[in-house]
């Protein structure tokens, strides 16, 4: 359909409350094709939620294009973690920008597909924190939130 816009640090659809999807129609099919399309003209993207294309509803694209299938998780959410990782991550919607985050080192999450089916994935590592940033980003919760160090690309310190 179309690449949409990220919108970027300071918008009020990254700190708003998505609301829930209550039917999979043509609108949101095509939110999730201008997903796919944003997510696809970015060079270094693994994921995106709805909220940063300034929608806030519960829908969340990762692909970690590493010959893994897409995964679209529409009203997702964590029903299960456990561990512990601390990492690096960034943000399409705060370029320029990277900090060191707390994660569970795994997690089992639930939501529904792209047909309305009731789907679950297991999640450790590197998709493990796509899929907890991405749900984040559905509370109006971003990664510099939760980091516990800040810098900008040029590796000054902000906090």
């Amino acid at each position: 359909m179309a690449v949409r816009e990220i919108v970027q640090k300071g918008h009020p659809a990254l700190k708003a409350k998505s609301t829930s999807v209550a039917k999979i129609d043509d609108r949101i099919k095509g939110i999730i094709q201008d997903l796919k399309d944003t997510l696809y003209s970015t060079s270094n993207g693994i994921g995106l939620a709805a909220p940063q294309i300034g929608i806030n509803k519960r829908i969340i694209l990762i692909d970690m294009r590493d010959g893994m299938k897409p995964i679209v998780l529409i009203n997702p959410r964590i029903v299960s973690y456990s561990g512990k990782q601390e990492s690096e991550e960034s943000c399409l919607s705060y370029i320029g920008y990277y900090g060191y985050v707390e994660r569970p080192a795994k997690v089992i999450v639930k939501g529904l597909n792209e047909n309305g089916e009731e789907v679950s994935y297991k999640g450790e590592e590197l998709l493990c924190r796509a899929f907890c940033h991405e749900i984040d980003h559905l509370d109006g919760i971003m990664y510099t939130d939760r980091a516990y160090e800040i810098y900008r690309d040029d590796e000054e310190r902000l906090h």
